[in-house]
């Protein structure tokens, strides 16, 4: 199956995609800097980990739509460990 043959995504597909693509980049960023800092890489490796399987769990259940109230879930999830992860950064610093 070639990607002519895909149809397009929706708006809120696309969104939702770019969502979890930003988290995720951000989760490898965060892995980066706590390798070479040698800080809360425990988290880090555990946080991408979830993500991958997170994500491709959920979009096996939702059939690849990204839309889909449980890939929604997935980001919300990541959004809110981010937050907490920047809370840490923020107590740890003042």
């Amino acid at each position: 199956m070639s990607g002519d043959d895909l149809p397009p995504l929706a708006a809120a597909q696309k969104r939702w995609a770019f969502a979890a693509a930003a988290l995720f980049l951000i989760a490898i960023g965060f892995l980066g800097f706590a390798l070479n800092a040698q800080v809360m890489v425990v988290f880090a490796a555990g946080w991408v980990a979830l993500q991958i399987f997170g994500y491709v769990g959920a979009l096996r259940v939702a059939k690849g739509d990204f839309a889909h109230p449980l890939f929604k879930s997935q980001v919300m999830l990541h959004v809110i460990a981010l937050a907490l992860l920047v809370a840490v950064i923020l107590r740890a610093t003042s």
